[in-house]
This record gives C-alpha cells, structure tokens and sequence, in this order.
C-alpha cells in the first residue's frame, strides 16, 4: 500500500496535476506547442520565426513539413512529430502515416519511422487526434517502447480524459507530459485567445510550471507574436518542452525526497 501511495503521488507531481510549494522557488515557467503545422505555408513560417523557443509540433507527409521542419531547426527550435492516431469520430481519416487500431506492432514501428523521415529533427512526439487509439494500452506500449528506443520524449495532447497513453510512457520509462490547456480554437477571438493565455499564467504561477498548445491560426500567432515578448515583464519564463519536462522531474525528485525525510522524522 504504502509503494503505491508513493508511485501515485510521483505521477501526479510528474504531470504538473499538483502544485509544488516554495519560497525559494524559480520564476513560473510555461511551455508552448504549436501543432499542425505542415499545411499553412505563411502561418506556419510565422509560427517558426516566433520569439523565445517554442516547439514547432509538425504533421508528417504534408506539403510544407519537411521545409518548416529545417527552418524551426535552424533556429533553434525544438521539433516534434505531430502524430496521427484514431480518434472516436470516424469521419476524421487518420492516414496512411498514422495509428489506428488495426495497427500492428511493426506497424507501429513503421509509422514512426516513416513519420521521423518525413519530418527531420525529431525530438518528441506528441498525438494529432488520438481519443480512440490512447484509450489503449497495447498499442501505446507498442509506441512508447519505440520513443524509448529513439529517445524521443512525449506529450499527451489530451484529447480525452480516457487517455493511457502517459501512464504507458511512465511505464517504459518515457520522458513524458501531458498538455494543461489549449489556448485556442478555430473561432477564438483575440480576446478568448489572451484570456487562454492568462489562464495558462496562472497556472503556471500556481504549479510552477503549465504546459500549451495552440495552432497556426492568424489570430493565434498575431497574439502571440505581440504577448511572448512580454513574458519577462509578467514573471513568466518561456521554455523548451524537454525542458518543462525535466522542471517537472526536478519538483517531482525534490518533493519526495522532502516527503520522505518529513515521514522518517516522525
């Protein structure tokens, strides 16, 4: 019982689902993501050239994937394979470079692979869609153990609540996260956009930490070209996702250790 009090509490501090207290603690960081890119030539350049190191999530086999993924890697931009996986609305095709549930093991492995080879620069993966395919543990395990082999960190997207795809990362010892909030939507306003923002501020503020995802919409990247200079000024840190990773490890490492050295003096 007690190994699994332990383990439980571990998970939550490693997904930034509970806060961390302290005085000495570092300024609130927050991570971005801006996902689909590959189709909108103009937004997504403009979502490369962004200020600060904002990851470029890029979804392989499109026109323009390969092209913007050297450009975000030139500027030193973190790139994730924005990875097709099924979701519960069967009208939505997934592809053929994708998940699904008739996917086999080696399948697996081949769509990654063939992902990794149509966007260059890998560092991570996060799910494009995904709310039937990370209900399941099977072929999330299948997944995670290729990630493993390759390195390659990943965020769940959270496109639904059912998902198991983090736990399977945590389980083949995946450095891994899941999304705290999308800061737009395809009809959002400037207004909805900026009060998203704050939102993921505050959280941020709370936790030490909060992790976003957007897309390349001309509203979102006009707010965010004009809000993400202006991070300093609201004692907000802009890092990479490997990073908000390991800030997560680091709070997760620090609290046991203070949780376990408070339950051994007593």
């Amino acid at each position: 019982m007690i190994d699994r009090k332990h383990h439980s509490f571990r998970w939550l501090l490693l997904t930034g689902l509970i806060a961390i207290s302290g005085a000495d603690a570092a300024p609130a960081a927050i991570a971005i993501i801006i996902d689909d890119l590959g189709y909108r030539y103009e937004e997504g350049n403009r979502a490369v050239a962004l200020p600060g190191p904002v990851a470029c999530a890029i979804i392989p086999n499109t026109p323009h994937g390969a092209s913007m993924a050297a450009a975000a890697y030139a500027s030193g931009k973190e790139i994730l394979l924005h990875l097709p996986m099924q979701p519960l609305d069967s009208e939505r095709p997934v592809g053929e470079m994708g998940i699904e549930l008739d996917t086999t093991r080696l399948g697996v492995t081949a769509v990654l692979r063939a992902g990794m080879e149509s966007v260059p620069h890998v560092s991570g993966v996060n799910n494009h869609m995904g709310s039937l395919i990370t209900r399941h543990p099977g072929h999330m395990t299948w997944l995670m153990n290729d990630l493993q082999d390759n390195n390659l960190f990943f965020i769940d997207s959270v496109t639904t609540e059912s998902s198991v795809a983090l736990s399977m990362a945590r389980e083949q010892g995946v450095a891994a996260t899941r999304r705290d909030l999308f800061i737009d939507s395809e009809q959002a306003s400037e207004d909805e956009i900026l009060r998203r923002l704050e939102d993921l501020y505050a959280l941020a503020s709370r936790r030490g930490n909060a992790l976003g995802i957007a897309h390349p919409y001309p509203v979102t990247i006009a707010v965010l070209e004009r809000e993400l200079p202006r991070l300093a000024t609201r004692g907000i840190r802009l890092v990479s996702v490997r990073q908000l990773i390991a800030l997560r490890q680091e709070q997760a490492d620090s609290a046991l250790t203070e949780r376990d050295a408070t339950g051994a003096s007593h």
